[in-house]
């Protein structure tokens, strides 16, 4: 499996990791455990897809990159956030995250609980604080984001996957429902974020979210495939936990080779959505990256 970005974007996520470093230094010495372990949780290491996603949409619409990166990094901050929260024991209990022990497991608890509040808050004081963005823009960027993490995005698909994992009848629908509230929907938000921040028109953000909204989908299936498929070195964190829980995903309804295809389908679609206007094959190629990481070896 290839689990690394494409060459054409290693540049993007330098220039991500340079800027959370500027935002929220590594906090070794700092006497607030919660500063802590905000910084432990984010400067874990990641790929850094939605804020890249986020700069790749307003570079492709011709909007200033430099202007948008703070609210790259807030989106970076409310990922971590999500990340925090998703692991913790009363959720879906992870003790490993990004090759190395979850925020919970290395600083306990509630500790835990207030450094994912801590991001999530400081997330959202970054976009106020993005002066070089018109307070139009702004504002739209923090209500697209707004109802991406909340209860009728990422907060309700949470409750839906807790739901399932407690018994709950969960067919197809049911499934692509969770995976589109809990991941997708905020794979959008950054997407589209970058084409507001550029003042895109209606007709090219609407097609930026048909992008992100295959997208989103694609990048869930492959994660159930990698908990069938993968190592934990290359997911960063445990593998077979689905099927221990007896959780049901793709993978268990379709199969493994028909999840894959699913997952090709839709990042097919994907590329096809983006904008007759955009030429940049790096959003094209970061679609495809996903689907990579669970080819074949």
């Amino acid at each position: 499996m290839n689990d690394r970005l494409p060459p054409s974007l290693a540049s993007y996520g330098a220039r991500v990791e340079e800027a959370l470093r500027r935002r929220f230094p590594p906090r070794g010495d700092d006497d607030s455990a919660v500063a802590r372990a905000m910084a432990y949780s984010l400067h874990a290491g990641g790929k850094r897809i939605r804020p890249i996603l986020c700069l790749l949409a307003c570079e492709a619409t011709g909007g200033d990159v430099e202007a948008l990166e703070p609210v790259a990094v807030s989106i970076e901050m409310i990922h971590t956030y999500s990340l925090i929260h998703d692991d913790l024991p009363c959720m879906d209990d992870d003790d490993l995250r990004r090759g190395r022990p979850s925020c919970h497991v290395a600083f306990g608890e509630a500790v835990a609980l207030l450094a994912g509040d801590g991001l999530l808050t400081l997330g959202f004081a970054g976009i106020a604080g993005a002066g070089a963005l018109h307070a139009e823009r702004r504002t739209a960027i923090a209500a697209e984001l707004a109802g991406a993490v909340g209860w009728e995005g990422m907060v309700g698909g949470q409750e839906l996957d807790l739901a399932a994992q407690d018994g709950a009848p969960c067919g197809e629908a049911a499934v692509e429902k969770i995976h589109r509230m809990k991941t997708g929907v905020f794979l959008t938000a950054a997407v589209v974020c970058g084409a507001l921040g550029a003042g895109a028109s209606v007709e090219t953000v609407d097609a930026f979210r048909r992008y992100g909204d295959d997208l989103g989908l694609a990048f869930q299936i492959a994660d159930d495939l990698l908990d069938v498929v993968g190592s934990e070195e290359t997911a960063g964190k445990r593998v077979g936990k689905d099927a221990a829980r007896g959780k049901t995903t793709y993978p268990s309804l379709l199969g493994v080779d028909e999840s894959r295809k699913r997952a090709q389908l839709l990042v097919r679609r994907a590329v096809d959505a983006l904008p007759c206007d955009t030429e940049d094959r790096r959003l094209a190629a970061l679609a495809e990256f996903v689907v990579r990481r669970i080819d074949s070896p």
